[in-house]
């Protein structure tokens, strides 16, 4: 739309930097506090924006673009999923929709290897016991946990993040397998030294580490039911920093109660904030608050994004970040 100032509407709060640049070139509606909006507030947003600047927690379905009005021409969304919008609806609609890839890369990635880590050596178990009135001191078989190196780590969904993580994972001394819904490139897997597994069965019952760096589908709903879960080694654990829908969280609570799982270190849960009690109680899950892309770098990295794709889009030119079906 050149030749006229974009009206943007954002719906959370985002890092100061971005939200200042954005003002400097957008006519800009901020968000005040940090709640999440409501369908009639986001319904609200859509009639009076020509951008949506959307997050992860909004949930952009078909019903909520038949409100939308015909002011609304892009929803840039801060962040690299767009499983939260309906990008079909939108598209027949008229409406673009952008994101923000690569930039959770390296932080997610980290997260990964910080969770084996946590989960393998026995981390918050031992940071309440430090903390608690009844250590002792040190003793041989205190607190023993288990070494990653020479340990084979199966990585389902070998993107970007799969990919980095087969990195990290190597300078540890792990085996690096992965599953993936097309097989890489020959080059590409000699450099990872990663073995392909064809049958998902089959990798998740011979590995030590199972590591989530897929996205949520209708595919991938439930990847990890409760038949598949059983399949794993009782001394195996499991991570995901990717999304809680792939893992069927009762069914992973309760293997871990009884033992058939050694452990799990989980970023994402099924329902959101919504965590299962039962396995908050549990010694051997490690759960996180959503964290594992929240680094000062990469979220200023994902508002110069979200700035880079309305700016293109306010110029006449397609985002370079454009998501279309076919993508998904």
């Amino acid at each position: 739309m050149p030749g006229r100032q974009l009206s943007v509407v954002v719906t959370r709060r985002l890092p100061e930097a971005v939200e200042t640049r954005m003002k400097e070139l957008f006519n800009v509606t901020l968000r005040e506090d940090d709640t999440q909006m409501t369908a009639d507030e986001l319904v609200d947003a859509m009639g009076k924006a020509d951008v949506l600047v959307s997050t992860i927690t909004d949930q952009i379905d078909a019903k909520l673009l038949g409100r939308a009005g015909e002011r609304l021409k892009l929803i840039a969304n801060y962040g690299a999923g767009v499983d939260n919008i309906d990008v079909e609806t939108a598209r027949q609609r008229g409406i673009l929709v952008s994101n923000t890839p690569g930039v959770v890369t390296e932080d997610t990635a980290d997260m990964v290897m910080a969770l084996i880590l946590a989960v393998t050596r026995r981390m918050a178990e031992g940071l309440r016991v430090a903390q608690s009135d009844h250590w002792a001191g040190w003793s041989p078989t205190a607190m023993m946990g288990g070494r990653i190196k020479g340990r084979r780590l199966g990585i389902l969904g070998m993107g970007r993040i799969g990919q980095a993580v087969a990195r990290r994972a190597a300078v540890f001394g792990m085996q690096v397998h992965y599953h993936n819904r097309r097989r890489l490139r020959p080059e590409i897997e000699e450099e990872l030294d990663a073995t392909y597994w064809e049958s998902l069965d089959q990798m998740v019952a011979r590995v030590d580490v199972l590591s989530i760096n897929c996205p949520h589908t209708p595919s991938t709903f439930h990847l990890l039911n409760a038949r598949r879960l059983k399949l794993m080694k009782p001394s195996a654990v499991i991570v995901n920093t990717s999304r809680g829908e792939v893992i069927d969280e009762n069914a992973l609570t309760r293997m871990l109660r009884a033992g058939e799982i050694a452990g799990a270190g989980l970023d994402v849960f099924e329902r959101g904030a919504q965590i299962n009690p039962r396995l908050k109680e549990l010694p051997n899950a490690i759960l996180l608050p959503h964290m594992g892309s929240a680094t000062l770098e990469g979220r200023i990295e994902m508002g110069e994004k979200v700035i880079l794709n309305i700016q293109t889009f306010a110029d006449g030119h397609r985002p370079p970040d454009q998501v279309v079906p076919a993508m998904l």
